[in-house]
């Protein structure tokens, strides 16, 4: 049997948890909105530049130190999701070490995957 205190702890132990992922950020590329119009980011002029300079020396194919290999858009589209919650909006363990991607290519990262990564 639950008592009132008992209860009342659980409630803020509840919000708690939700206000802490609520300053997280967002953590699924599923519910993450494309914006209405859609986006002007393609992987020419976003994706491949964004991947080339933040991604292949270590997600590169046969030569990278990552079997997973973000040299295409298909194989990037493939793992979008991953991407996402890894690199992109606030979520930033990867790449790993000192040099990130500054935050607005997070979030244009977020907006592209979002978007089908066109």
């Amino acid at each position: 049997m639950t008592t009132r205190r008992g209860a009342n702890a659980l409630l803020a132990g509840c919000i708690l948890a939700a206000a802490v992922l609520a300053a997280c950020g967002w953590e699924d590329l599923s519910s993450y909105p494309c914006p209405p119009g859609g986006t002007t980011l393609t992987y020419a002029n976003f994706g491949q530049p964004f991947f080339g300079a933040w991604c292949v020396r270590c997600h590169g194919g046969p030569n990278g130190y990552s079997s997973r290999a973000f040299t295409d858009v298909n194989t990037i589209r493939a793992q979008a999701a991953d991407i996402f919650r890894n690199a992109a909006e606030d979520n930033t363990s990867m790449p790993p070490g000192p040099d990130d991607p500054p935050k607005d290519e997070r979030y244009k990262l977020a907006e592209w995957l979002a978007c089908g990564a066109p």
